[in-house]
């Protein structure tokens, strides 16, 4: 009967065709909502303005981008013994990889989609029992993650209001960006006060950590893959620690150099932006690079800011040493909105944050990433089993809900030249197809504590200090 659903539910099958496939013509996909399914849906568009997020008539073209989307069983944890973490991490490495090997042999060949996903949910289903023994080996609670073995393709049809030169058509299984993703800042309403993401009322304080400049980067993420080689299948630009990888240990951390000026030996890390042009960067045939279809010319930064500022309404406290936080969700795509969080914006024009689209800019004016973390601690952990409940947002008044503490809030503002009607994007996981509403930016707090009292009071005497 599952079968029967899932192909009752499929999409206009189209022609066969490679993955970087250039041909253009548009090609209409329905999204996938039936019978339970997670529809890809883009983001929804500020306030003010006009489908897609542009507030101007398009062109009348549709595309289309499909892909596959699998439940999120890490963010479906609620508790991770220390026992289990290991092999509980571990297995979770290996479904993402599972995925992305499934997206790319799906894109390879369109017309499998059947057995693609059949040998996918026989994969995920064993890996997923291993986590279940190890939860209940260590006394956990695993819940009902064995109903989550199941995936689907999905798609989204929208209208292309504008699109840089060299923007390709979503056809089939092509990873994008595709030319939807991308409008002209100049066609958005302004739908914020000017300052984008930044600006908690009280003081400031800046960690001055350098633009990446001695090329610190790998395809792993320490805070929600530990111990596991490639956990992003994307490339993450670092700042500040200077031996944040995988495996990197707390001691190792507090032990190791650091880029920034004032000593805060902090990790700052976030997916890098890339060109998509034909730049052949030492990673086209790495892991997190070509082989999880991450291409063309990497990008630094042009500006780095990490600024530290108030929530608005509460005093802040000192975070405690160690303490990981997230923002925004790497696969927002298939996971829904619900943790997206980054914002795109041009420089002259962050009156008009966008969430769902990447920024065409005028001639002058560099595209801005603003990446605002969540600042209110439950004053116990500095983790948590889905790495987010533990540091959660304020509520809509500034406060921070019974139980949990204010700390200062990291801002992560990133700008980068990039040419007019260039094509670009930000790395993803293969199935996110580059979609902008995937950015997302890492933080684990290595301040020494005098540096960390120097923050708060900035912060709550009004001052702004670096």
């Amino acid at each position: 009967m599952k079968r029967q659903q899932r192909i009752s539910a499929r999409t206009v099958r189209p022609h066969k065709r490679t993955r970087l496939s250039k041909r253009s013509g548009a090609l209409i996909v329905t999204a996938l909502a039936a019978c339970g399914g997670t529809a890809v849906i883009a983001a929804q568009a500020p306030a003010g303005t006009g489908a897609g997020g542009t507030g101007a008539a398009g062109d009348g073209a549709s595309v289309a981008g499909r892909t596959i989307s699998c439940p999120d069983v890490g963010q479906r944890l609620r508790s991770l013994p220390a026992q289990a973490a290991p092999e509980v991490n571990r297995n979770l490495g290996q479904l993402e990889g599972q995925v992305a090997r499934a997206f790319q042999r799906w894109a390879a060949d369109p017309g499998a989609q059947d057995r693609v996903l059949d040998e996918l949910e026989r994969d995920r289903d064993a890996t997923i029992g291993r986590i279940t023994d190890a939860l209940r080996r260590a006394g956990g609670r695993p819940g009902a993650l064995d109903r989550l073995s199941a995936c689907r393709t999905t798609g989204k049809t929208t209208t292309v209001q504008s699109a840089p030169r060299g923007a390709r058509d979503g056809n089939s299984a092509d990873n994008g960006p595709f030319r939807n993703d991308f409008v002209d800042i100049r066609t958005v309403r302004p739908n914020t006060g000017g300052g984008g993401e930044r600006g908690g009322r009280g003081g400031s304080f800046r960690s001055e950590c350098g633009r990446n400049e001695n090329g610190h980067n790998n395809p792993d993420n320490l805070i929600v893959a530990p111990g596991v080689s490639n956990g992003a299948h994307h490339l993450h630009d670092y700042v500040g620690n200077l031996a944040t990888d995988a495996f990197s240990s707390d001691d190792e951390l507090a032990g190791a150099g650091t880029t920034c000026g004032n000593g805060d030996r902090s990790t700052y890390y976030w997916p890098v932006l890339r060109l998509r042009d034909n730049g052949r960067e030492k990673d086209a045939d790495a892991p997190g690079g070509g082989q999880d279809g991450n291409v063309g010319t990497i990008l630094r930064p042009a500006e780095v800011s990490l600024a530290f500022d108030g929530n608005g309404a509460q005093r802040v406290t000192a975070m405690p040493p160690f303490l990981r936080i997230l923002t925004g969700d790497a696969k927002a795509l298939t996971n829904g909105l619900a943790n997206a969080n980054a914002s795109w914006s041009c420089t002259g024009f962050e009156d008009r944050q966008l969430r769902n689209k990447y920024p065409i800019c005028p001639r002058g004016s560099d595209v801005v990433r603003s990446l605002a973390f969540p600042s209110c601690w439950d004053g116990r952990n500095t983790d948590s089993a889905n790495h987010r409940t533990h540091v959660v947002f304020p509520g809509r008044n500034g406060q921070c809900r019974s139980g949990f503490r204010p700390i200062p809030r990291l801002v992560q503002r990133l700008t980068y030249a990039i040419p007019p009607n260039t094509p670009y994007a930000v790395d993803s996981f293969p199935d996110q197809l580059h979609n902008p509403v995937t950015d997302h930016g890492d933080f684990i707090n290595l301040m020494p504590r005098r540096l960390m009292r120097t923050a708060v009071d900035c912060v709550n005497s009004g001052r702004d200090c670096r």
